[in-house]
């Protein structure tokens, strides 16, 4: 039968899991964050208007423009990517494009250009391509420009873009040209 002392009894309400930090998972400050896991597999264009965390595969284009994408451990994207913030643990080959930084963790690994305004790179981490860190070339289309022809790098170019020597001396011996074409010394 039916005891009346059980009935007045508050239910306890179900665990949730917290995340480290105190919060509860699948609420951080407020913003939704979306998982993409490790079997998943997406080949095509990828966008929304949430951060995102991917530990699977894309392939294709990734836009998040006022959101931060995360590329998790797992992760392996081979896409042109734009965002506001673009943090990389896994593997990405293609182009990142982002309004406010692009982060690259310890083991995490990108092959392609970067294009963004604050740009890290953790020890441990692998990256080959070209940095662009103006404000108009993440901003402006949010795309990553193709390198200019004859520079290697920016690193290796001068603002004249004339390559430089280790001692930051431009090879050119150290002569400009004047507007009509002559070479003038320094």
């Amino acid at each position: 039968m039916w005891k009346r002392d059980e009935a007045s009894k508050p239910v306890a309400a179900p665990a949730q899991a917290v995340a480290p930090g105190g919060e509860t998972a699948g609420r951080v400050t407020g913003r939704n964050i979306v998982n993409i896991g490790k079997s998943v597999v997406i080949k095509g264009e990828l966008s929304g208007n949430e951060d995102l965390t991917i530990e699977g595969e894309v392939e294709g284009r990734i836009e998040l423009n006022q959101h931060v994408l995360t590329i998790g451990s797992h992760g392996r994207i081979r896409a042109e990517i734009s965002g506001k913030s673009v943090v990389v643990l896994g593997e990405v080959i293609g182009n990142i494009a982002a309004t406010d930084k692009v982060a690259i963790r310890d083991n995490g690994s990108v092959e392609g250009d970067i294009a963004a305004p604050k740009v890290a790179i953790a020890e441990g981490a692998n990256f080959r391509g070209g940095i662009d860190m103006s404000q108009q070339a993440a901003t402006s289309e949010n795309t990553v420009a193709p390198p200019q022809a004859g520079a290697s790098s920016e690193v290796a170019a001068g603002k004249s873009g004339k390559p430089m020597h280790p001692k930051g001396t431009p090879t050119d011996g150290g002569v400009k040209k004047a507007g009509s074409g002559a070479a003038v010394a320094q």
